[in-house]
């Protein structure tokens, strides 16, 4: 990967929808060139695919909270159990297993503070092998992959 192809994904990174003309015009070569080392791009594995930016707000979440997991046994079928369970619940975001202490760091979004304390009744607690869940609210998103109205 050369610095042309990293400048592609830059752009693309910021602008998916940016046509081929114009990208070619932006990393200095022709639209066959441009295509061909965007195609490539494509087929290694480096892209793996396009998307649009959507006000969470409207899809209903706006409320986003980060939670730190941590869980009483580390056995093969409690992990597997509650990664697959979390893993499913389409409120939750993002979800990283961590080195150390807290065991997991989970980013959820729902409509607001209630069905955040439902998510978390309902859906979270109800998981057996969880020793404690800490709750964190962001107070101003400084940097984030999603769009920030």
């Amino acid at each position: 990967m050369d610095r042309i192809d990293r400048a592609i994904i830059d752009i693309l990174r910021h602008d998916g929808r940016i046509s081929n003309v114009a990208l070619a015009d932006r990393v200095g070569l022709t639209p066959g060139p441009c295509l061909r080392r965007v195609q490539r791009l494509e087929e290694d594995g480096v892209i793996l695919g396009y998307g649009a930016d959507i006000d969470p707000s409207a899809l209903g979440e706006g409320f986003e909270v980060i939670l730190d997991v941590a869980l009483q046994q580390f056995d093969l079928a409690t992990v597997d159990h509650f990664e697959q369970t979390v893993e499913e619940m389409d409120e939750v975001l993002e979800m990283f297993r961590l080195f150390g202490s807290p065991d997991y760091f989970i980013r959820v979004a729902v409509p607001d503070l209630a069905a955040y304390e439902a998510f978390i009744r309902n859906r979270i607690m109800t998981i057996a092998g969880i020793q404690t869940v800490t709750s964190r609210f962001p107070m101003k998103v400084i940097k984030s992959l999603r769009p920030v109205r």
